[in-house]
């Protein structure tokens, strides 16, 4: 095989009081093209396309490849030249999961063209520690909505059943928030209140998810691990989430680490709840793109 197309979805973690272990794949997608060549004098060509392509390295800092390397210095083997094509579907640096693609791809792609050497568990394991955690790149690689429990080389992933009565709308603001800063907001200690506050949340969460009892989401979406600290890093953040609720959703949350925002509402109240945020956003003279997706079930796909 010399010519792996690989789609990778995009994600969105936390979903509330689930920080930094739990994640959804959403249908938006990055899609990546691997072309062994020849040429050893320039084994690395990578081209862009989309908006915010111009955004992307097109050398060896890139991601996607560094991914890609990562694969055979685990095989102890060198990399193959090899020539990259990356379709942007997923805005960067907003809190979808960009970055996880493009860890996923990188690893699914180099896996491909060298004959599967490494099992769906063992690129999941890469994959984690290359991120630095699971809740953004397990979903991209297994879709669906995953719970990731344990550390290296002992990883429970849980797959989390999502009531397909409940609609994820996802409002995009045209700024960005570097999980960086959206991490160095965050207290270094919890009391114990907080900490079980998150933890019994997690739990009705996963059961409001299941069933969608809309009374269990609504509170489950709160949490007071990462959020309350975050919010001052997104403007708008309550003017949103208050017009969101009122147009019929559930709940918000931050996406990732932000600053796009996550709501979850019926099929019916979707369009009143695009409504709602985009014209929270507009009266703070925001742009963001809002609109409705649905749960990818089949994670990263192989095309040839």
């Amino acid at each position: 095989m010399s010519t792996v197309n690989v789609s990778v979805p995009a994600t969105t973690a936390n979903l509330g009081p689930g920080f930094d272990c739990i994640g959804a794949a959403l249908t938006c997608y990055n899609q990546f093209q691997f072309a062994l060549t020849e040429d050893t004098l320039n084994p690395l060509k990578i081209t862009v396309t989309g908006a915010e392509s111009h955004r992307v390295s097109i050398d060896q800092t890139n991601l996607i490849y560094q991914a890609f390397v990562n694969f055979y210095q685990h095989l102890d083997k060198s990399p193959p030249s090899i020539a990259i094509n990356i379709e942007l579907g997923i805005p960067l640096s907003r809190g979808l999961g960009s970055s996880a693609t493009a860890i996923v791809g990188g690893l699914v792609g180099a896996n491909e063209l060298a004959g599967q050497a490494l099992s769906i568990e063992e690129v999941m394991e890469l994959a984690i520690a290359i991120e630095g955690h699971p809740d953004n790149v397990v979903p991209a690689l297994l879709g669906h909505c995953q719970l990731s429990v344990g550390e290296r080389g002992n990883w429970q992933i849980c797959q989390v059943p999502w009531h397909q009565d409940l609609i994820p709308v996802v409002g995009i603001p045209n700024f960005e928030l570097s999980t960086q800063e959206a991490r160095g907001v965050l207290p270094k200690q919890l009391s114990r209140a907080d900490a079980i506050f998150n933890i019994a949340h997690m739990g009705l969460l996963i059961r409001a998810l299941e069933t969608a009892n809309t009374d269990w989401l609504a509170m489950a979406l709160e949490d007071k691990l990462h959020q309350p600290y975050r919010q001052s890093l997104i403007p708008g953040y309550e003017a949103v989430k208050q017009a969101a609720i009122a147009a019929g959703a559930y709940g918000m949350v931050i996406s990732g680490a932000g600053p796009t925002l996550l709501a979850i509402t019926s099929p019916k109240q979707a369009t009143e709840v695009i409504k709602g945020m985009e014209t929270a956003w507009q009266s703070l003279d925001i742009i963001a793109q809002v609109r409705s997706l649905s749960l990818d079930t089949q994670g990263a796909r192989i095309f040839y």
